[in-house]
């Protein structure tokens, strides 16, 4: 694993200046912006089949290894100011920046290019809304419970009074 520097292009991780990864020099280790890591930095490893995601939560330190094929697309989000190359996943939480603030020749070009490398398509910003969550199918969820099917709904059943009949008691 080696770490990009500024002699190939790409600028050192903690930078005043933007992020911008070269595609075409994979494997790459860098950080990011994490609002809920410690120190509001997590740790990216990017593989061309796989990305590593490294932080600490509370002292607690936690790797996620995601294959790339797991996330939805590579989509340009931002305003006319500030733009943005995003690796998006369907948790946001998971979703990698690949290149950040610059010119918008120089990113329609490295969408592509990002999007040919994954094999991910390219995803406008109105398509990158999160999934809603599936609910898990469970036949069982629907069932009364078992000691249920023993009773009847209602009100508790009373036990039926026979008038006027002699009692048949067998004794040995």
């Amino acid at each position: 694993m080696r770490r990009q520097t500024a002699t190939c292009g790409v600028n050192p991780a903690g930078s005043s200046r933007s992020l911008r990864l070269d595609p075409l020099s994979l494997p790459v280790r860098f950080d990011a912006h994490d609002p809920r890591a410690d120190g509001y930095v997590r740790q990216i490893e990017l593989h061309r089949e796989r990305v590593v995601l490294r932080r600490a939560v509370r002292g607690m330190q936690m790797a996620i290894n995601v294959r790339v094929s797991d996330f939805i697309g590579v989509a340009l989000r931002g305003n006319d100011e500030a733009q943005a190359l995003v690796l998006v996943h369907r948790d946001p939480s998971l979703s990698v920046p690949l290149l950040v603030g610059a010119d918008g020749d120089e990113l329609n070009e490295a969408w592509a290019i990002w999007s040919e490398l994954f094999a991910l398509p390219q995803l406008d910003e109105g398509a990158c809304k999160p999934a809603a969550r599936r609910r898990r199918a469970n036949a069982i969820r629907a069932r009364r419970p078992k000691f249920l099917m023993r009773r009847r709904p209602g009100v508790a059943r009373e036990l039926p009074v026979h008038r006027e009949e002699r009692e048949i008691i067998a004794r040995n």
